[in-house]
């Protein structure tokens, strides 16, 4: 449940990040906002590994 919690607080922070980008024309921020999406990826990736472990022990 953690990986989940920290995939929530990843969502939160590349909206931040993808409205300074589209609204304000902030060329920093798409790049702070691709980097949060790669971790987005990571963490997403490690929630289905997780789940997947758990289906398997049942």
């Amino acid at each position: 449940m953690d990986n989940f919690k920290i995939l929530k607080e990843l969502i939160a922070t590349a909206e931040k990040d993808a409205a300074s980008f589209y609204e304000k024309g902030n060329s920093a921020a798409g790049t702070r906002l691709r980097l949060t999406l790669q971790q987005v990826k990571v963490s997403a990736t490690a929630i289905r590994q997780e789940i997947v472990e758990k289906k398997r022990r049942k």
